[in-house]
């Protein structure tokens, strides 16, 4: 018999993380009085609710200090970067003026204009800076835009996005003229696999779900891409979005659900706008609604927007934050195709693997094979940062060598002779130059050490200390501890303090005791997720690479 752990959605809601964001949207906080009125409104104790709040790292709870508030991106993108600049620093310069605050912030997706910021929630190049405030302080800052250039993805089925091209399969699949079955067979037929970092197949993941017996059934796009390094969706949702929901519409047409999400996280605000405004598109053609081309079929897509925290791209902490509770790993089995949302049947799919379903289902499952190189199957995308001349997302067959991905990237910055590459986000191990022609797919990265992860590629030429890299790593993964085990979450601090003062004192590589090994061994055997089971990979590639 499985335990069910928690909740296992016994206690429905309804979530007040949408409240509590327009709460902070109106005031720039939460103040006190207001929770109180949410308190007495909802009828949820208030204790319930601080408890909520004290979660999420985008949640306030005091006034802001300076009219001016700039975040410092502190992770590996901008880190490296011969420009960046650490809070301290930027603290130190701004000291005199009253209305300035500074902090330090993990990534923020923008890795491509690294180093990067945050100034009053709008995203901008840290070489930017002064004239960012300057705007704050003459009333001119306008809304950041996602960055959306004229170009042509090979994902992408539909030549021109008007009423007549856009969403022709869900037309025929809300029609019946598009099979159902056919979808699962063909997803299947495709060996498309999830591009959020697992890899699991996708057309089966969809059969698991369309074959359980309860209602309601939910669908979800994991849009809450927060490892550094990684900013691929970012841009699928910017310049793709009819692709990310046609993927989503036939995922609900699929296993029988009524209603989906987009989880996005709060960083992307200028992407969210597009989404929204997308669905909006949707409605207007009947897509959705209480009649759904006329079928009537009530299907429904809507926006949650996440209140922080890289752990909640794990999908049962996903699925904690959205039914309102403290986005803590659940522990599985049950998975959420079984369990999810709400106790309920759920299917969760990447942003990638939702935009990848329409070009499957348009050209068919054998073309989505004959994309990819070698043994590997169809497309793929990668965000490239670092030391690369060109930052950016690029999509490439999959099974393209490393060394060329990097070489469509420009190379490395300013001709430098590279030392080593992060292949798969910041969960994945370190490879050296020596493996540079390592072909980018799920089974070669594996063999390699590593991971094809979250197909965030971060470069690193000759010249850099890759222990402190991978310490810097490390120092994102103790931040975004969600503090759930103990293993992680005293683990990650200690191993952190540890690397910290061996770099501090002119330690190197080989200076690295046996403390790091074991509670590297520690933390991957006995975490409850992901997380502290791969924060010290990074560290342990690095000294495995010095070996060699």
């Amino acid at each position: 018999m499985i335990t069910r752990e928690a909740r296992a959605g016994r206690f429905p809601g309804p979530s007040l993380i949408p409240e509590l964001h327009a709460i902070q949207r109106k005031h720039g906080w939460l103040p006190p009085k207001s929770l109180a009125e949410l308190s007495r409104v909802t009828q949820r104790p208030l204790y319930e609710i601080q408890g909520l709040i004290s979660f999420y790292p985008h949640f306030r709870t005091k006034l802001p200090e300076a009219a001016i508030e700039i975040g410092v991106c502190r992770d590996l993108a901008c880190w490296l970067q011969p420009d960046f600049t650490t809070t301290e620093s930027i603290t130190k310069r701004y000291a005199q003026n009253d209305d300035i605050s500074v902090c330090s912030v993990s990534c923020l997706g923008r890795c491509d204009i690294a180093p990067a910021a945050v100034v009053n929630g709008q995203p901008i190049p840290l070489k930017n800076l002064d004239l960012t405030i300057n705007a704050v302080r003459d009333d001119s800052l306008e809304e950041t835009s996602a960055l959306q250039p004229n170009r042509k993805w090979p994902t992408d089925p539909y030549t021109e996005r008007n009423k007549t091209l856009a969403y022709a399969l869900s037309r025929a699949a809300l029609k019946e003229d598009l099979d159902i079955q056919f979808i699962i067979e063909e997803l299947k037929a495709s060996n498309l696999r999830g591009m959020g970092g697992a890899g699991f197949p996708t057309g089966l993941k969809w059969e698991i779900v369309k074959g359980e017996p309860a209602t309601p059934k939910y669908v979800i796009c994991n849009a809450d891409e927060s490892e550094p390094g990684t900013f691929k969706d970012r841009q699928i949702l910017a310049e793709l979005p009819h692709l990310v929901l046609e993927g989503m519409l036939l995922g609900m047409l699929a296993i029988g659900a009524q209603k989906g999400w987009v989880f996005i996280r709060h960083e992307y605000g200028p992407e969210e706008h597009i989404i929204r405004e997308e669905i909006a598109r949707m409605e207007a053609i009947g897509l959705l609604g209480e009649n759904a081309f006329g079928t009537n079929k009530s299907l429904k897509i809507d926006v949650f927007t996440s209140p922080g925290g890289y752990i909640l791209g794990e999908e049962t902490a996903l699925i904690e934050c959205m039914e309102g509770h403290r986005g803590e790993p659940r522990n599985k089995p049950p998975f959420p195709g079984e369990k999810g949302l709400w106790g309920q049947p759920t299917l969760i799919n990447s942003v990638e693997t939702f935009a990848a379903i329409p070009s499957i289902l348009t050209h068919g499952s054998g073309w989505w094979r004959d994309q990819g190189i070698g043994k590997s199957d169809g497309l793929k995308f990668f965000a490239v940062s670092g030391h690369i001349q060109n930052p950016g997302v690029y999509c490439v067959p999959l099974g393209t060598p490393l060394n060329e991905l990097l070489e469509l990237a420009g190379g490395i910055a300013n001709g430098a002779d590279l030392g080593a590459v992060q292949p798969g986000g910041a969960s994945s191990n370190f490879v050296g130059s020596e493996q540079v022609e390592v072909p980018l797919n799920f089974e070669a990265l594996a063999d390699a050490g590593s991971m094809l992860g979250s197909g965030a590629i971060v470069a690193m030429d000759i010249n850099t200390d890759l222990l402190a890299a991978a310490t810097n790593v490390l120092g994102f993964f103790r931040q975004e501890s969600c503090g759930k085990c103990v293993p992680c979450r005293v683990g990650s601090k200690k191993a952190e303090v540890i690397l910290t003062d061996l770099l501090a004192n002119g330690g190197t590589v080989e200076d690295v005791d046996i403390r790091i090994p074991e509670l590297e061994e520690t933390m991957r055997l006995t975490s409850i997720c992901g997380l502290g089971q791969v924060a010290l990979g990074p560290v342990m590639s690095v000294i495995e690479l010095a070996k060699k």
